[in-house]
């Protein structure tokens, strides 16, 4: 079993490209040769796109082999598949990697433990129900990157295949 997915580098320093590069052709399993555009939504910073297929555990692989990266922002995401769910994984400098399980129409599917113990903090006084939930959903991470995802349409995207 495959799936798809995509590998968004929303914004990352010149000197990290081909790292990044060979990070990623290190999970593919081939080689890799993004096509780095400008990101204008900070300057001295570069992005590219690339469209993956592989294994269903790729979208995962892809965010560790990244995930070290200080000045990188990046997102992973991976569609649901008859074997595995789809996943998504945003992470940014000052907020780290955020990590979900999404459904056959992107919707983020939250555990239910997660959402009882954001329920019992705030029902304790420790936190508000919605900052837990907007949490939970990654509203914090979107809100970073949208600005970076903006400033990315209309760049080239291009396919590679996993070599399996």
């Amino acid at each position: 079993m495959t799936t798809r997915g995509v590998l968004y580098v929303h914004s990352a320093p010149r000197a990290l490209c081909p790292h990044i590069e060979w990070a990623v052709a290190g999970v593919l399993g081939a080689r890799v040769s993004l096509d780095w555009t400008k990101q204008p939504a900070s300057p001295g910073t570069w992005r590219a796109e690339l469209s993956w297929q592989g294994e269903p555990a790729t979208a995962s692989k892809l965010a560790s082999a990244l995930r070290g990266w200080h000045l990188l922002r990046f997102e992973v995401t991976s569609e649901p598949s008859p074997a595995a769910e789809g996943e998504r994984y945003s992470c940014t400098p000052e907020l780290g990697i955020y990590h979900a399980v999404t459904g056959i129409h992107g919707d983020i599917m939250i555990p239910e433990d997660r959402l009882r113990a954001a329920a019992d903090r705030s029902a304790r006084g420790e936190s508000d129900l919605q900052a837990e939930i907007a949490g939970l959903l990654g509203k914090p991470w979107d809100d970073e990157l949208e600005p970076f995802r903006h400033a990315g349409d209309g760049a080239p995207v291009r396919w590679l295949h996993q070599v399996v």
